[in-house]
């Protein structure tokens, strides 16, 4: 069933107005859902949108989608499927995506690969933890040529208020999970996180790297719109 900005599929309500008033396309949260059903919210999405992405996606989502888009994109690191049937314009400006260890990297990606199918430059800096803080102080120059950054780390979540400290440009904090026992599943981070000393530091939620780089994205967005 088709009405004014959605389409009813019975199981979904597929919001296919979602670009024009928010400027990106609606995004299928892949967790929960059976591979049909994210096959078919897909196919919605596609025939009014160039690009679609599923986050939280499982293998068998991927084989849903794949079988009827061959150039589906399954990136297992980040836990996505990406459709490009039309690349959007890059923007101006790099979005930089800073992890603190290894072990957060499936958040950072899940932030990297929405930024990039999103129409923006991105520059991944992995393994920068504030526990050998010159590793950080050497990319510091790359962390200030960026427009935005999204930092992501677990542990003790210390890694966004350091970066604030160095540069002059909006800190995204996206907390993880990843940490021993005390860290309490990313709650230790996140609450190190709201409480930074760092100025301009926001925060969203533990391991949301897509709510982290939607954040970003929409920053650079508006940095690139047209000046009256």
């Amino acid at each position: 069933m088709k009405t004014d900005g959605f389409v009813d599929l019975g199981f979904a309500r597929v919001d296919t107005d979602r670009r024009r008033r928010c400027g990106f396309p609606e995004v299928i949260f892949g967790l929960g859902k059976e591979p049909g059903h994210v096959a078919a919210i897909a196919r919605e999405i596609l025939k009014k949108d160039p690009v679609l992405l599923v986050t939280r996606a499982t293998p068998e989502q991927y084989a849903a989608v794949v079988a009827e888009f061959p150039q589906a994109q399954h990136h297992i690191r980040a836990r996505a499927i990406t459709i490009e049937l039309e690349p959007l314009p890059k923007l101006e400006g790099l979005i930089g995506v800073i992890c603190a260890g290894t072990s957060d990297l499936p958040v950072a990606e899940e932030a990297a690969v929405t930024l990039d199918l999103f129409g923006n430059r991105v520059e991944r800096i992995h393994d920068v933890g504030v526990a050998g803080i010159h590793r950080l102080l050497a990319v510091q120059d790359r962390l200030e040529a960026c427009s935005v950054l999204v930092v992501v780390a677990g542990m003790e979540g210390a890694l966004p208020s350091a970066v604030a400290g160095l540069v002059s440009k909006p800190v995204i904090a996206v907390p993880t999970s990843v940490g021993y026992g005390a860290s309490f599943g990313g709650v230790a981070a996140l609450l190190g996180m709201l409480t930074s000393c760092g100025s301009g530091v926001m925060v969203v939620n533990i391991d949301n790297g897509f709510g982290g780089a939607f954040a970003a994205a929409q920053i650079n967005r508006l940095a690139n719109a047209p000046r009256a």
